[in-house]
């Protein structure tokens, strides 16, 4: 989820996986799969950074994750 202003202000968390697109017009204009638009006060270039960091925070998390699993299990290969 990344958090985006609309130009009123007030923000809106967006779901990443469901932006289909992202215009300059020259708004910049958020469109999801599912039709609705958002018209945000971040740059087209912004957006797409915010996307890219909440990206990479998943993916961190998942390496973390599964670096953990994969000491556990050669460590208790070790005991045995």
């Amino acid at each position: 989820m990344i958090e985006v202003t609309r130009l009123s202000g007030s923000t809106v968390v967006l779901n990443a996986d469901l932006i289909e697109k992202i215009e300059a017009t020259p708004d910049t204009v958020v469109t999801l799969t599912t039709g609705a638009c958002f018209v945000v006060r971040e740059s087209v270039a912004q957006v797409v950074e915010i996307i890219i960091e909440y990206k990479a925070s998943i993916f961190h998390l998942n390496l973390a994750n599964l670096e953990h699993h994969a000491l556990v299990v050669l460590h208790g290969s070790e005991l045995e």
